[in-house]
């Protein structure tokens, strides 16, 4: 069902339409978590993605997953859907983030140079239940709060946090036009005020300082991570093997016919972009490529970074070109999904995204292992940040999660029917404290599953490198 076909009933027959999901699947039973005969093997999940993974960036993944609980959590979203399958479903669908958790938040540089708060991940995107998302994002929370060793009674008001900005941000946007939402402030300043509601003490919940005023990390800082000067040219630095010049890679043939392949993808994903988003875009030319493993859960997939430079010194772009598969929900909900996995992408975060990238785009290419692989495009942030999760305090991280909330409840309003959202959550604490013991079980369960890891990594059936 699409949104225009959920929200043009009148008002009385969407809240009738809440009521009977509130029958149908009780508030309360949220709290539900499969127990271990609904549950398949994670591992054996995350090894059929890793068929289809370029081979010798797997051990990076495992590696990265295998450093903590919190870390397994982020690179275990086939897992956790495959539970969130196994959970009670309202049959309210909207565009879902598909991969919710908290590090898929951040800051970031808006075209007018103002820093904004949205979703940084769309990998997963795809129509599903409202409720995974917000499942994912408690659950994250508790984990986050057992890595930073927060009491149990600080962790229990975080999670409640994170649910209660949901419902009282669906609350209010139940009650705005289809437009006063999709224009819905997404800046700093707005969401500082968000996240400081209840009122603190002076100088608590501040996450940066600099937020809504200059970006954290400006052109140059970019410049510096990713460059060097290579045979008195600008080049992407030689980092292996988190970023390797696709002139020093093997594999997909030569290095000279890998190059010349990208450059073909990179002139077919300009074509594809409308004239007005490809004119500022001409004035670069592609100076260099390397190949480069981001994240956790995406780490072995094919990433590339795109150096583009302009006609004056240290006028530089960087793109990233990251290939998109099949989202891990598309088992889980049966949606069948038309055209590319990166038209998917593309297209779920213009729904969701507040603010969006004039770079953003999605390519198909073929000859990448003889097979055809999808791709989507889009801008490395020159201002992202946010105070590291892992450290935390417990005030900081409630304030963190009040934001997340109010964020993800913006998105869903923009792609499902808030009203009927808002009249499903109700006015009282129910669904946020069934979700709240949702997260604890999950939390339970991510330990052992991280524990399970790392027992397979010590006997030797899964091979991982760490410290990358």
């Amino acid at each position: 069902m699409t949104q225009t076909e959920q929200d043009t009933g009148t008002r009385d027959a969407r809240i009738a339409r809440a009521r009977t999901a509130r029958i149908a699947v009780p508030r309360s039973e949220h709290a539900e978590f499969p127990g271990a005969d609904r549950r398949p093997d994670p591992l054996a999940l995350l090894a059929r993605q890793d068929a289809d993974r370029v081979p010798e960036l797997l051990p990076i993944r495992y590696g990265r997953m295998a450093a903590s609980p919190l870390a397994y959590f982020r690179g275990a979203a086939l897992p956790a859907a495959a539970d969130l399958a196994a959970t009670p479903r309202t049959g309210v669908v909207v565009q879902a983030s598909g991969d919710a958790h908290l590090a898929n938040f951040g800051l970031f540089a808006s075209a007018g140079r103002r820093l904004v708060f949205d979703f940084a991940d769309f990998d997963e995107t795809l129509p599903a239940p409202w409720e995974w998302d917000v499942k994912r994002l408690a659950a994250s929370f508790e984990v986050a709060g057992r890595e930073n060793a927060h009491p149990t009674a600080q962790r229990r008001r975080t999670v409640l946090a994170a649910v209660e900005a949901y419902r009282r941000a669906m609350q209010d946007f139940a009650h705005r036009t289809s437009l006063e939402i999709h224009h819905a402030g997404a800046d700093a300043e707005t969401l500082r005020a968000v996240a400081a509601h209840p009122p603190a003490p002076a100088g608590r919940h501040r996450l940066d300082r600099s937020a809504g005023r200059s970006p954290v990390r400006d052109d140059a800082g970019v410049l510096h991570r990713y460059t060097e000067i290579r045979d008195g040219r600008l080049r992407l630095a030689a980092r292996p093997p988190l970023l390797v010049p696709v002139s020093r890679l093997t594999g997909d043939g030569d290095p000279a016919t890998l190059e010349q392949r990208l450059g073909e993808m990179f002139s077919r994903y300009r074509q594809l972009l409308g004239s007005e988003r490809r004119a500022p875009l001409d004035r670069y030319r592609l100076a260099d490529v390397a190949r480069s493993v981001v994240g956790v859960s995406g780490a072995g997939t094919r990433c590339w970074l795109a150096l583009l430079v302009g006609p004056d010194d240290g006028d530089a772009l960087f793109l990233q070109l990251k290939e998109a598969v099949p989202s891990v929900l598309q088992s889980c909900t049966g949606t069948t999904v038309r055209g590319e996995s990166g038209r998917r992408v593309v297209t779920g975060q213009r729904l969701l995204q507040a603010v969006g990238d004039r770079y953003l785009g999605w390519v198909r290419a073929t000859g990448f292992e003889g097979r055809t692989r999808d791709f989507y495009v889009r801008r490395v942030r020159d201002g992202r940040g946010v105070t590291d999760v892992t450290k935390m305090t417990p005030e900081t991280l409630r304030a963190y999660a009040r934001l997340c909330g109010w964020t993800l409840a913006r998105a869903h309003a923009r792609t499902g029917d808030p009203l009927v959202i808002a009249a499903y959550l109700g006015s009282g604490p129910a669904f946020a404290e069934a979700v709240r013991e949702f997260a604890v079980a999950c939390a339970d369960q991510n330990e052992r599953d991280h524990s399970a890891l790392c027992s397979a990594i010590r006997n030797g059936h899964v091979t991982a490198v760490s410290g990358r």
